[in-house]
């Protein structure tokens, strides 16, 4: 337990830094949020006088005659009651306008992360276990170069292939526009329809892992309690499975966790380009539009979900290595 709240503290100290460069990052750019909102409603016609500027400020959270220090200390306190601010681009709430994109993007990452990490961690093993044999060098030097493409290649050629090109799958949406949100056949389907090329090429992205997987369980397969249950005849498949595997598999849950902030980052530009309605596409918008709150409020989550996910792989490795809990208790 005084493992679990040390780290818990710690991971507070550093979400509370990422939360004062979160302030102060937006402010440093070039550019007003609320003189962008100006420039925009006066191209389309619209008076601008002093008053509004000053109740917009208002609104916003920018105000010049607001010191800066005092600004900081507003927006602390608006981080935990919910109040994010609103969003200059789509002129709602920063916490309702997340919170319609992040539905989606829970969605694709969370879905990728049970596919890929299953995928990876099995084809990983299985390549250790066969290590040169010609299934392990197709597999690891296949997966090498896969992912090694760069993201936005390999989802501009996806989406022009199989999208544009052949139209097996949707060019862009959540679902069918034609269909009402509900728990049918229907819309699940058509859900998983639209899913199903950004989340291929994001699979396909993550196969480097495979590498990372392989040289753990040949690590684990030189241990002397490999070679004791090959010396006391047992079965190859539990040598490799309850042997070697569940020792391999946990550095993969700290890998996991560390790669939650490239996850959503590369999630961000799948969304862009396959015209997916999650967190990276409101995002976009957002920065084109010089939103900083919509952009604050989308960082602010993202630092949250991968400070937490470590946490939690923290909690795991403590809870699954009885090697870790016998070097901090002594």
């Amino acid at each position: 337990m005084k493992y679990i709240l040390s780290r818990f503290g710690f991971y507070m100290l550093a979400f509370m830094a990422a939360v004062t460069i979160n302030f102060f990052l937006p402010r440093m750019m070039p550019g007003d949020p609320i003189q962008s909102f100006l420039a925009r409603l006066a191209q389309n016609g619209g008076n601008v006088s002093p008053e509004m500027i000053a109740s917009l400020e208002a609104l916003y959270g920018y105000s010049t005659n607001v010191p800066l220090f005092n600004q900081f200390i507003t927006y602390i306190g608006a981080i935990f009651s919910g109040e994010w601010g609103m969003s200059t681009r789509f002129f709602a709430p920063v916490f309702d306008v997340l919170g319609r994109g992040m539905l989606w993007t829970l969605l694709l990452v969370g879905v990728y992360l049970i596919v890929s990490y299953t995928i990876t961690t099995l084809l990983g093993i299985y390549v250790a276990w066969k290590r040169g044999t010609w299934a392990d060098s197709v597999i690891t030097v296949g997966s090498v170069i896969i992912s090694s493409t760069p993201s936005v290649v390999m989802a501009l050629a996806m989406y022009f292939l199989f999208a544009s090109n052949l139209q097996w799958f949707p060019t862009g949406y959540a679902y069918d526009p034609q269909l009402d949100p509900a728990l049918s056949f229907e819309f699940i389907g058509s859900v998983m329809h639209h899913i199903a090329l950004p989340l291929t090429c994001m699979v396909a992205l993550g196969m480097g892992n495979v590498m990372g997987m392989r040289s753990n369980m040949i690590n684990q397969l030189g241990e002397d309690f490999i070679v004791m249950g090959w010396a006391k005849g047992v079965k190859d498949d539990k040598v490799m499975l309850q042997y070697g595997a569940r020792n391999a598999v946990l550095p993969m849950i700290t890998t996991f966790a560390m790669s939650i902030g490239g996850i959503f980052g590369g999630s961000l530009i799948i969304e862009i380009i396959f015209n997916y309605p999650g967190l990276g596409q409101i995002t976009y918008q957002a920065i084109l539009a010089r939103d900083y709150p919509l952009v604050q409020g989308y960082l602010l989550i993202m630092t949250a979900m991968v400070l937490g996910a470590n946490f939690i792989a923290d909690c795991l490795l403590f809870v699954l290595d009885p090697r870790l809990r016998t070097e901090l208790e002594q």
